[in-house]
């Protein structure tokens, strides 16, 4: 009998449309490979969510992004539920999302990082934290959601009627230079990539919308940058406790002549599926089709 398959998409955070994309698209190819798939639309109503998880599916495939889905919240639901999950369990997931916990693991782990500081709405507002350039994010969001670059002579694009984060905020300097990003899976690097926005940074824009940025694979860098951000991806992959497939994103300062300098941004342990993603994108350049991906995150899902 085939294995059945819960497709876990949508969720209610700013990802949502990103997430019904994954999904299908997750949904589709593992069809393909022979598994009997339902997809659910993960809302508020755990009721619903109950009801659509029964009877119990053989494995989870989590395609939710952003909070609640990639932060430890679904993780352990399903762990509750005995239901083995594909990507993370809930303590990588957990911190991974956090980016201030996150950035002390990878200090401590020796992978270099850009130095920030917590800083509140009104020190934000007051200016007293702010020398640019510099980079204002949530501490908790993914794909570059609510994040800023300001430049010297730039004002602040919000204020005290339209401030778009929840909370504190993370203010790290403006590294200058070029974005890398890394794939691992089962504990391998699969490459590096160079992303080039085509207008301003890789936001959340830039990211889902198909002609906004070109994917350099493998990054056109010296020999030794791609052996230490494929280095310091699986050490951040192992320390942090990720499973299955995670993204860590890097920016590289080669401004001053190769070979530069990489300072590791932050971890994704649920990086996009889309049809322009980057994780399937460079499981392709290493031999591992679509369907193939998505088979073998199921195959190793499992519960904590």
């Amino acid at each position: 009998m085939a294995k059945r398959v819960a497709v876990l998409k949508g969720g209610w955070s700013v990802e949502r449309d990103v997430s019904l994309v994954s999904g299908s698209e997750c949904a589709a190819a593992l069809s393909e490979a022979g598994y009997t798939v339902s997809e659910i639309d993960v809302t508020q109503d755990m009721a619903a969510l109950m009801a659509a998880l029964t009877p119990r599916p053989d494995a989870a495939f989590n395609a939710l992004h952003g909070r609640y889905g990639e932060d430890g919240c679904i993780q352990g639901l399903l762990d509750l539920l005995g239901i083995p999950y594909t990507h993370s369990g809930v303590l990588a997931s957990a911190l991974a999302m956090d980016k201030v916990a996150a950035k002390r693991i990878f200090q401590s782990a020796g992978i270099p990082v850009v130095d920030g500081t917590v800083a509140s709405r009104e020190e934000i507002l007051a200016g007293d934290a702010i020398k640019r350039p510099c980079v204002v994010k949530p501490v908790r969001e993914g794909s570059s959601v609510g994040v800023f670059i300001l430049f010297e002579g730039e004002p602040l694009p919000f204020s005290d009627n339209d401030w778009p984060f929840e909370g504190d905020v993370l203010v790290e300097p403006y590294v200058p230079g070029r974005e890398l990003t890394v794939a691992v899976m089962e504990d391998r690097a699969l490459a590096v990539t160079e992303i080039r926005a085509h207008n301003g940074f890789y936001d959340y824009t830039a990211k889902y919308t198909d002609g906004r940025a070109t994917h350099l694979i493998p990054a056109p860098i010296v020999p030794q940058a791609d052996a230490d951000a494929r280095r310091y991806a699986e050490l951040a992959h192992g320390t942090l406790g990720c499973r299955g497939v995670s993204r860590a994103d890097f920016r590289y300062d080669d401004t001053g002549g190769e070979p530069g300098q990489l300072y590791m941004l932050e971890v994704n342990t649920q990086p996009g599926m889309t049809p322009i993603s980057l994780v399937p994108e460079q499981a392709a350049h290493c031999g591992i089709s679509f369907v193939e991906l998505v088979s073998r995150l199921v195959e190793g899902a499992a519960c904590a």
